[in-house]
């Protein structure tokens, strides 16, 4: 495992140049194959963010992400369950649907898979949203329980070229995931329970996996 950047931390900007060029240089060193690369945190890490700027930078004829968030169990299932309070939870996705994708996505043999969306606003799952050609040689997947070592979230490090953990400072982090809460119609008092309750239970655990990552980066 390597963390970077170091104390001489690069802006955003360059942070993402280089990231980037790590990942050419993965896909080149696999003659040119499609490599998978996992980017893992906890709720409000910048994860999402830095996938997208990493495939918006690599541009969409090189890459594309499917995240995990598409994998988000219906709310009519959640109710059914009884943990709808619990929604972001690990148990709250549908994890062997998210490996068995990712597991076609590696593989490459149909000309196009398509993997469902989170939909902020509506907080429902997508389906068939996000097209991932056979051409594309990266594919970026990003989520929070990337490296949790039990399965069926276990296979995803045979199956992806490399993992990164998004690590920032747990107060910046806080704030950031509470102002997106707000910003889809939470009300404050409701998401700041929501984000020190059961956002910052999960984030304990995927806390817990980041040694197994392949790369720690700082992202703020």
């Amino acid at each position: 495992m390597t963390t970077w950047p170091d104390a001489d931390a690069p802006t955003p900007g360059a942070l993402v140049e280089a990231l980037a060029g790590d990942l050419l240089e993965m896909s080149a060193a696999n003659s040119g194959g499609r490599i998978v690369v996992g980017i893992a945190g906890a709720p409000g890490s910048g994860k999402s963010t830095l996938a997208s700027l990493l495939s918006m930078h690599l541009g969409p004829t090189t890459s594309a992400v499917v995240p995990m968030d598409g994998f988000h169990l219906a709310d009519a299932v959640l109710r059914g369950r009884g943990i709808r309070d619990r929604k972001g939870a690990i148990d709250t996705f549908d994890a062997c649907g998210y490996v068995a994708l990712l597991a076609r996505v590696v593989a490459a043999d149909d000309p196009v898979v398509y993997a469902p969306m989170y939909m902020r606003g509506l907080e429902e799952p997508i389906a068939g949203a996000i097209p991932v050609p056979r051409e594309i040689p990266i594919v970026l997947t990003e989520g929070n329980y990337l490296l949790v070592p039990d399965p069926p979230w276990a296979k995803l490090r045979d199956l992806a070229t490399a993992i990164w953990y998004v690590d920032i400072p747990n107060d910046i982090r806080q704030q950031r995931l509470q102002r997106r809460h707000e910003e889809h119609g939470m009300p404050s008092q409701e998401a700041r329970a929501w984000t020190v309750g059961p956002d910052e239970e999960n984030a304990r655990l995927i806390a817990s996996t980041r040694d197994y990552a392949d790369r720690i980066v700082t992202w703020t």
